[in-house]
């Protein structure tokens, strides 16, 4: 498909976005972080730092091997989702397969990592729209439907993991974080339960061009909504590895965690993640690390939570921006071909 000037501006102005004034601001912000630690939980530095070099590398590789398997059911729910939606709507878009789905979360985890208000959700839907053919709206929606999914199970998970964890141990953990999940869920399954009874009702009060983008938005979430028994096993494993993921760092580390901490922390960790700051920077960490406090030591707290980190946060920067590069770079390369393929098929 050829790209419009339209879609060829919108590209160059994101891509800009990522490689800003912004995103160096948001590195400074991810370091100050760090000194935010010291002076909040006031910790024995040493300590920490002998903790995290201590750590057992090849578990700390299964960890983030563990991750990035997380993308692949992510990357193939997603991609049931869309066909799910196309199906309901009677299109015919290029569905990617799921290893393509995945890498275009990834690139979208790298975006929201180093901008601000989660750009990266916005270009992983631009992006999607770019492979699939598709309109941009239809495919915003298929990820409000993922999100709807996920968050209901974040929630639920939540709540049966602080009750076992009260329960259990004795510890009464903060009800913050469930009670955001709890409220998060709710709003956005109350949102699209809205836009199901009420929104055809409410299309016919909007301008003809915002109403058009609007009825793509709304088929590309509600007609995602099939197969919910595949797509919710799908967004279970994928938790299930990112809970797995932070077993094997608190395990890397040598750190003792009762096996219902693992899932309050790393739920409480994809909560926290949404703050709209870069990558959830300046919210995950001090939250990730008065979770653990409720097991750990300061200093072993601290520790889990920069040794997680480097997975969530700094690997993401690395391994997302190079699928980034290597997107533009490819886009950029058969864009020329395009150009030299219609120039060269012109008259004579």
């Amino acid at each position: 498909m050829k790209r419009s000037p339209e879609r060829k501006i919108r590209e160059t102005s994101i891509a800009r976005r990522v490689f800003s004034l912004p995103t160096l601001i948001s590195f400074g912000v991810a370091a100050g972080v760090i000194l935010f630690l010291a002076t909040r939980f006031d910790l024995d530095w040493s300590e920490t730092w002998s903790a995290v070099r201590g750590i057992n590398p090849w578990l700390y590789l299964v960890g983030l091997l563990l991750y990035y398997l997380s993308f692949i059911f992510r990357g193939a729910r997603w991609r049931i989702l869309a066909t799910n939606a196309a199906s309901a709507d009677g299109g015919n878009p290029k569905i990617p397969s799921a290893p393509r789905a995945a890498q275009l979360i990834i690139i979208g985890w790298f975006v929201n990592s180093v901008t601000w208000l989660r750009l990266g959700d916005a270009y992983r839907a631009y992006a999607f729209a770019e492979d699939t053919e598709s309109s941009f709206s239809w495919s915003l929606g298929t990820l409000l439907a993922e999100r709807v999914m996920d968050m209901v199970i974040v929630a639920v998970v939540l709540l049966i993991a602080a009750v076992a964890l009260t329960a259990g141990s004795g510890h009464a953990i903060s009800g913050y974080i469930v009670a955001a999940a709890m409220a998060m869920a709710t709003g956005i399954v109350a949102i699209t339960l809205m836009m199901k009874i009420y929104g055809e009702r409410a299309a016919r009060w909007l301008p003809t061009r915002v109403k058009s983008a609007y009825d793509r938005f709304r088929q590309g979430a509600l007609g995602s909504f099939r197969q919910l028994p595949a797509v919710m096993a799908l967004g279970v494993a994928g938790w299930i590895f990112e809970m797995g993921r932070l077993y094997m760092v608190l395990m890397a580390l040598g750190l003792d965690a009762s096996l219902a901490l693992i899932p309050v922390v790393a739920l409480g960790h994809a909560v926290l993640s949404t703050v709209p700051t870069p990558g959830g920077v300046g919210a995950v960490e001090p939250g990730v690390t008065g979770l653990l406090l409720i097991e750990l030591s300061q200093p072993e707290a601290a520790a889990a939570t920069i040794v997680d980190r480097s997975i969530t946060y700094l690997s993401i920067i690395i391994v997302g921006g190079a699928l980034f590069l290597l997107r533009q770079a490819l886009r950029a390369r058969g864009s020329v071909s395009r150009e030299k393929a219609a120039a060269g098929s012109g008259p004579r």
